[in-house]
Order: C-alpha cells, then structure tokens, then sequence
C-alpha cells in the first residue's frame, strides 16, 4: 500500500496538484512511518507550495532516517533557504556534501545560499511593512493608492530607488511607520482631498489628526518647518531624472508589448537601457519580447545579461529566477532540452516557483520520451527476447527478466504489436521468483495490450493464487474461461483457488494460514469498504446474534455476492 500511494504522490507532483501529493504521501507514511524517501518527496511538495516550516520539518525528519543520503540534506538546505535562513540552508548543504562530495545539486545550492547570506537585506521587502502599514491609521489609506503601492513596489525591488520618492509626504510616512524613522512633514498638518484626474473619484492621503486649538491665553505654537529638500548633487539629480524617465520608457515598452507592437516595445526598451542600466527588468522585458519574436538567441543573451545584472545589484531571488526560467523557456523552443532543464533547475534555486516546476518536468517528460523513441531498435528487440527465452529454459531467471525488460525497451508496445507476449514472459519469470505484485503488473499490462490472449489471464490468475488471492484469482480465471472455455490450464488453476477457499471457508486452513489470509484480505480496499459498510456490519451482527434470523438476507442477491467476497477472503468462516 504505501508503495501505492507514494507512486499516486509522485503523479500529482508530477502533474503540479502539490496539495494532493501531500495527501498522499502522508497517507503512506502513516503505513510505512520509517520511509526516508517519504519524507523527502513531501517536504518537496511542501516547498513548491512555500510551506517552507512544513518543509523543513519533513527534511529533518528525512535526515534523521537516513543521514547517509545526499537527497535528505538537499531538501533540508532548500527549505532553511524558503525560510531566508541562509546560514543554516549552508551548513545543510555542506553536510550533504560531506556524504556525497561530488553531488552538482549540492555544491550549486551552497553557492547560492552563501552568495544570499552575503547580500545586504532590503528592509522595504519585509511582510512586516504592509503590516504596519495596515493597522496604522494614517497608513492604511497608503495601500488603496496604486501610484503608491507603485513606488513602494520599486524600493522593495531597489532600495536605492528611495531617493526618488523622499520629497513625497507618503513615503516620508512609510518611512516612519514601517521602519520608525521620524520626519518632518507639511502634510503632517492637515491632510488635503486631492482631486482625481478626468473626473474620477478623489483619493485622499494619509489622514492625520489636526492639531488642538491653543488657548486664548496660551501663546501661539510655533509655525512647524517645512519639509527638508533632500540633499542632492546636480549630478546626482541628473541621475534620478534618467531613472526616472528610464522607468516611463519601461512603461511605454510594457504598453506596446501588449498591444503586440514588438518593434516599439523593443525601442522603448533600449531607450531606457540607454537612460539607466541599473534596472534588470529593462532586460528582462525585451528578452520578453523578443521570445515572441522568435530570436531566441537574443532573448538568451538579454536573460543571460539580466541575472549578471541582477546578481551585481542584488535583485529579488524571485527576478532573477524568472530570467532564468525565460532563457529556459527559449532553450526548449531551439530543442536545447538538456541545456533548458539545467537553467529550470537554476532557476527554482533562486525562487522554487511552481509554473517554473510545471516547466521542468514537462521538458523532463519530452526528453525522456525522445531518448526512448531514438532507443527503438526491432532487430535489438528480437535479439533480447531471444537471450531472455534462453535464460529462462536454463531456469536463469534474473537474466531473462533483464533481457525481456531491454526487449521492450527497443521495442515497445507502440511501435511492436507482439510486446504483450514479453510482458506475459516477465510474468511468468516474475512467478518464478517470487516477485508476485511485479508479477501481476506484467500481467495486467499483457491483458491490457492484448485483451483476448488467454495466456494472459491464466498468468495473473496463477500470480494471484501464490498470493492467496483466491477470490481475485477466481475471478481472473473465469475471464479467461469466456475467451477459451476449453482452456485446460485455466480450468486447472480456476479448480485450484476454488478448492483453497474451501478449505478456509470450512475451517480446514491451519491458524497460521487463516491469519496471514485474513492480513492479506485487511489490506484490500475492497474488502475494507464491505467490512465500514453500514449494511453489511448490521448483516454481520445479525448472523452473530440470530442466525436463523438472518437468512433473509441470503434472499438478497447483492448482500449474497458482499458476503461471498468475505467469505473467499477469509473474513467469514462457514462451520
């Protein structure tokens, strides 16, 4: 079961549904509690949600189980990394490279986090500010103002973009409130109705309360000082002119995109490189634009250009990890597969982004497929199906399951209509080696391609019976039986699992037999639904406490078959 529900866990983290792989592989850790791996895939799930606590929490206790794996001290870094705990993300990384000293992943996530533990924090791009914006009076009018949300949006990606807003009351205010520092205002006054552009709704700034009265016998207050003018160079107001005008170039830029005016966009874009080369997004943009165009070589070179620049500026992890998922993107439309999953996985270092997920193991899947398409190979396929039909006349099991396993590899069902026959051949190696549950897969999947081949059937029904599955092996036989009704092995084996339920519904089955049976039964959903079924508990408890009485619901045919099942499981004993 749990192998069940960690491979049901690694399909929705494949597929992005990251809520239901948690579901799942907690489920499966509730039945194999000491699963490292377990551990690991959830804290990924929880990662590519942002639950960096969960996450960590998962990693701990995967390293925990198994201190001797890379993997376990790679999810504990990424997670201390989600939580901006650099420090520790670092040690993480280096224990796990002590295990595994050449481990790429590993030595790529201590670089990362050490070169973040070294960039200076940006206190604007704190949660906390919005907070303490929120639930201060004079602050909370600040967040319904877009322009303001605007020009906060841009400290928090360049703290040094401060210097153009100081002479604006607002900032000043978000200056005191979020990070405490006191500053002279005019507007601390009196607040003033600033009326809308073209007729709109007026917005208001920041109310703060007047100022009492003096008293008539009190002298007169003095009249407060003027806001400082910000001590700036002429060189220096220069410059935050052409940032200021670079950030309207962008703006023009961003329009044209979307009017899907590439060549303006473009323009636009390069007037603001030329006004200002202290803004990574300038880059990022026209790397944008020209993906749309299809000049892929461009739009690497400009996301190349942007991570440097946002690396020497110290830029969001979040802008520089778009940049790359963008030169990512552009590897995938030139069929540079390889190249563009190293650069995902690159860029979820900087920012574990779930569309950037979603990329990686869809580009991931196309490899995959293309490396099995090119593997194809009849003549190769025929030669190992040969080797494996060898092996397994000399009773050399493990090699013909190997050889059969190539076979389909070289040749699989899509382009080799005689597949169902290897998979009915690993069924039947898989028989001989115990190895039952692969077995019934193999089987399964013979039946599936080739769903009148009795052969198929007669596998799986045998499978099911050294499982002592016989009420499933029954039922596989009976399958078969439609197919060919002459069928002596199928016959043979239905005779077989009939008898062995028999035996246990009469009581002949040691102790030992019913018990290990009636585990095997527990642990099938099926069986476990008929057991929580409110209908059948009362069926149960009727045939305990009035068995006479109970004969009716013999009379039922869908109880009737209910109870059967139970019965061939094991559950029910007929003296």
């Amino acid at each position: 079961m749990s192998d069940a529900l960690k491979a049901q866990g690694n399909a929705a983290f494949s597929a992005g549904n990251f809520e239901e792989a948690i579901k799942f592989f907690t489920e499966a850790i509730e039945v194999d509690p000491n699963n490292h791996v377990l551990y690991s895939n959830r804290s990924a799930s929880h990662a590519s949600l942002k639950h960096y606590a969960a996450a960590l929490t998962d990693a701990k206790k995967c390293v925990e189980l198994k201190p001797d794996w890379a993997k376990g001290y790679s999810r504990l870094g990424a997670a201390y990394y989600g939580l901006s705990d650099f420090e520790e993300a670092a040690e993480a990384y280096e224990k796990g490279l002590a295990v595994d000293p050449t481990n790429e992943q590993l030595k790529s996530g201590l670089e990362e986090a050490r070169s973040a533990a070294a960039r200076p924090r940006n206190p604007f791009s704190s949660p906390e500010v919005l907070l303490k914006l929120a639930t201060d009076p004079r602050g909370k009018a600040l967040l319904q103002q877009p322009d303001f949300m605007r020009m906060l949006g841009e400290v928090q990606t360049d703290p040094s973009r401060i210097n153009m807003y100081l002479q604006d009351p607002r900032m000043q205010l978000l200056l005191e409130v979020a990070l405490g520092l006191k500053m002279s205002r005019a507007s601390d006054m009196e607040a003033e109705e600033q009326p809308a552009a073209n007729g709109g709704a007026a917005h208001s700034r920041p109310e703060v309360p007047k100022p009492a009265e003096p008293s008539k016998s009190a002298p007169a207050a003095p009249e407060p000082e003027p806001a400082p003018e910000v001590d700036m160079s002429d060189e220096e107001r220069s410059a935050a002119a052409r940032k200021a005008e670079a950030q309207r170039e962008k703006e023009a830029g961003n329009e044209a995109y979307k009017k899907k005016d590439f060549e303006a966009a473009i323009s636009h874009y390069n007037r603001a490189l030329e006004l200002y080369d202290g803004d990574m997004t300038f880059l990022t943009n026209r790397a944008a634009v020209y993906f749309e165009q299809g000049k892929y070589e461009e739009c690497i070179a400009d996301c190349d250009a942007a991570v440097e620049k946002g690396r020497e500026l110290r830029t969001d992890f979040k802008l520089i990890g778009r940049a790359l998922s963008r030169k990512g993107n552009a590897l995938v439309k030139m069929d540079r597969l390889e190249d563009a999953i190293a650069v995902y996985n690159k860029s979820l270092m900087e920012h574990r982004n779930a569309d950037t997920l979603t990329l990686l193991n869809k580009t991931e899947k196309t490899l995959k497929e293309r490396r099995e398409r090119e593997y194809i190979d009849m003549g190769r396929a025929e030669e190992e199906r040969e080797k494996g039909n060898t092996a397994f006349k000399e009773q050399r099991y493990p090699e013909a399951v190997q050889a059969y396993q190539e076979a389909l590899k070289r040749g699989p069902p899509s382009v080799n209509p005689e597949a169902y026959k290897l998979y009915s051949n690993l069924a039947a190696c898989y028989t001989k080696l115990g190895a039952y549950p692969e077995g019934v897969k193999a089987a399964d999947k013979c039946i599936e391609l080739k769903p009148d081949f009795a052969k198929g059937y007669s596998r799986k029904g045998t499978l099911q019976y050294f499982m002592k599955e016989y009420d499933k092996a029954i039922e596989t036989y009976n399958k078969g039986l439609e197919l060919e009704p002459d069928n002596g092995e199928l016959q043979d084996g239905l005779q077989r699992a009939v008898e062995a339920i028999g035996r246990f519904a009469s009581g002949q089955a040691s102790a030992e037999e019913v018990k290990e049976r009636q585990a095997r039964s527990l642990a099938d959903p099926e069986i476990q639904g008929l057991l929580k079924d409110p209908i059948m508990q009362q069926v149960l408890r009727d045939f305990q406490e009035d068995p006479r009485g109970a004969q009716k619901h013999l009379r039922t045919p869908e109880i009737m078959t209910k109870i059967n099942k139970l019965v061939a499981a094991g559950i029910i004993q007929v003296r």
